[in-house]
């Protein structure tokens, strides 16, 4: 089949996979209108404020995707169709179960961050790991998407680098410690018109332009230093499953203004980020012949370079240069509420109420001192632990989401499935990647596959005794 062909059926199975298996989310978490939100209970105008389930929603999608389902689909892209569909597998199956309890979870519970959510179905020890692991992960968020942006932007301009990494840094800054509605709320409708360009402008090009009906794909095989299993499933990650939004949802869990909206904000924002992740994988694709063409491309300049090349080629200067703002935005729009999830989580742990400013001062200072010092590391070296890290978050929040199911003698498999499979890709990506082990892949494969069944064997006979 064509690119084109592959794109469409693809988006067609992810709208399908949103009205069907979202209706057996909604069953599992029976939402009740009836029952008010944090947003309702505990408005504060800053943090807790109520807001129309679009605007959640719009915020929600900005805030989970980052530079992970435009960069990631490029660099799985490499796989050919396969990318494609773990992106809608991953999406409907793993992805939007998490999205969607963990944000659930969070409104149920006031509000509270990730690692109290946690700690509710897996213990005072889960807890705890929790709330440094968390931390750890969307500070490297906040971190890299400053330096991703930045280069883009110095690209396109003759302004360097670090001179885009401190308006960056200030931007954050703000956006974390002002009320969510005066930035956030504000400025995020003006960057969805740039998302909102960049996505339709590039899919109507590839048509236009006749890359979606070219010859079909023919790309079979990876290359041969970059395995399928389990790198797809690592490089992939927001465009498909992402422990990162589980850091993000407790914040519009305090603007969600019912209970029911919260399957189109969490369920429908990663199943529309994945649809984001169709379009860049299907890109990648579409405008290089083969697999080695494109590794070439990244080689030269990462998968920046992909975008540059691949905005500049379907839309034209001026298109381009809208497009790519369109993809600056994504990291921007959640490099930002990292740093604001990062605040709330370290307020949860201490106690510190934020309603005054000078709190969450006292957080937000050396907060960003600890972003600007980890700025100057490789990015390279940051991403590659970052990769790893996020997909682990992912999978202990999946076995959060089977625990509390199972604690309610509902149907857990929708969460504990997919749990195995992402414990069975974390443990063997560690035991294989030159940062973690370094093993033969066959041994590693191995003990991703113990690990999983252990896992889910433990799981399972915890469900039993308390049965």
């Amino acid at each position: 089949m064509p690119p084109g062909a592959y794109l469409a059926i693809s988006l067609a199975a992810l709208v399908c996979g949103y009205l069907l298996y979202g209706r057996l989310m909604v069953r599992l978490m029976r939402p009740d209108n009836a029952r008010p939100t944090p947003a309702c209970t505990m408005a504060d105008g800053v943090d807790y404020v109520k807001m129309p389930a679009k605007s959640v929603f719009l915020i929600q999608l900005l805030n989970i995707a980052g530079i992970g389902p435009v960069y990631g689909p490029i660099l799985g892209a490499l796989y050919g169709p396969w990318a494609l569909v773990w992106i809608v597998l991953g999406s409907i199956f793993a992805g939007g179960v998490h999205d969607y309890f963990s944000g659930m979870l969070s409104v149920r519970r006031g509000g509270l961050s990730l690692p109290d959510v946690v700690g509710d179905h897996l213990g005072t020890s889960m807890r705890r790991f929790m709330q440094v692991f968390s931390l750890v992960v969307v500070v490297l968020v906040g971190v890299v998407f400053v330096t991703g942006p930045a280069r883009l932007l110095s690209d396109m301009t003759t302004i360097p680098v670090m001179t885009w990494v401190v308006v960056i840094f200030a931007y954050y800054f703000l956006a974390t410690i002002l009320p969510i509605d005066v930035v956030i709320g504000r400025v995020y409708p003006i960057f969805a018109g740039s998302l909102l360009v960049m996505a339709v402008g590039l899919t109507a090009a590839l048509f236009v332009e006749g890359y979606a009906t070219r010859a079909p794909l023919a790309w079979t095989t990876p290359p041969a230093d970059l395995p399928m299993w389990p790198l797809l499933f690592i490089t992939i990650a927001c465009g498909a499953i992402s422990g990162f939004h589980a850091t993000q949802s407790p914040l519009m869990a305090r603007c969600l203004p019912d209970e029911r909206s919260g399957l189109p904000v969490f369920y429908g924002a990663m199943i529309a980020e994945g649809a984001l992740a169709l379009i860049w994988a299907t890109l990648g694709m579409a405008l290089y012949p083969d697999p080695a063409t494109l590794q070439a491309a990244i080689a030269a300049g990462g998968p920046g370079k992909v975008v540059n090349d691949v905005s500049m080629e379907l839309m034209g200067p001026a298109g381009g240069i809208l497009a790519i703002l369109g993809v600056i935005v994504l990291p921007i729009t959640s490099g930002d509420t990292a740093f604001r999830s990062a605040r709330l989580t370290i307020a949860d742990v201490l106690g510190i109420a934020q309603r005054e400013r000078g709190r969450r001062l006292l957080i937000a200072v050396p907060l960003f001192a600890l972003g600007a010092t980890l700025s100057q590391v490789n990015f390279e070296v940051i991403w590659r632990y970052f990769g790893w890290a996020n997909q682990v978050l992912a999978t202990l929040v999946l076995w959060t989401v089977a625990a509390f199911l199972a604690r309610g003698g509902m149907f857990h498999w929708p969460a504990s499935l997919p749990a195995s499979f992402m414990t069975a890709v974390c443990a063997t990506y560690i035991c294989h990647a030159r940062i973690g082990l370094n093993l033969p892949l066959s041994v590693s494969s191995w003990m991703g596959g113990v690990a999983a069944a252990l896992a889910l064997a433990l799981f399972l006979s915890r469900c039993r005794r308390k049965a």
